[in-house]
């Protein structure tokens, strides 16, 4: 098993990110013209429910879409399996849904932390805005340490990747 290299890792998460963005316009899109009046007092609300109902909408079935595809018999997604790459454990073999739910989290920990945060700012919130800039500080540095971790080891692995005993390598043909 050969390591995957950082940039064909870059162009895997591309193609998923134009997955996601189909999603987001075409389903996220249909559901905000159609069924507008339905759903708008769950982003006007609170700053809770609007945060509970953009995960429900945005996060829950993006990291679905990562978690199944990654543990699943093809071990990556559309993204990965396009670039030749594999979601792997440290032995080399395919990912349970365990890993793949940690390894997902992880990842997308300081996107969801920043919907929250955004939330905060936009709707009236508990919490002091000294409070809500910390967090995104904290967001701000762990997507610096996600940009620079890949860097500082020979397998490219990044943080999410450490934590779940997870890499991504090049997949058999």
């Amino acid at each position: 098993m050969i390591n995957s290299t950082f940039n064909i890792r870059i162009y895997a998460f591309l193609l998923d990110y134009l997955v996601i963005m189909i999603y987001g316009v075409f389903v996220l899109g249909t559901i905000s013209f159609v069924f507008r009046p339905y759903v708008q007092f769950l982003f006007s609300s609170s700053s809770i429910v609007a945060e509970l109902t953009g995960f429900l909408m945005i996060t829950f079935p993006v990291s679905l879409y990562f978690i199944l595809c990654e543990c699943s018999k093809w071990q990556g997604t559309l993204g990965k399996r396009k670039m030749g790459i594999c979601v792997v454990d440290n032995s080399g073999q395919r990912i349970g849904i365990g890993r793949s739910i940690v390894r997902t989290t992880v990842k997308f920990l300081p996107w969801e932390l920043a919907h929250f945060t955004i939330w905060q700012l936009m709707l009236p919130s508990s919490m002091s805005d000294m409070i809500i800039y910390i967090i995104l500080g904290i967001v701000y540095f762990a997507i610096l340490v996600y940009l620079i971790i890949p860097f500082t080891n020979k397998k490219r692995k990044n943080v999410y990747d450490w934590i779940a005993g997870t890499e991504v390598v090049q997949c058999h043909k």
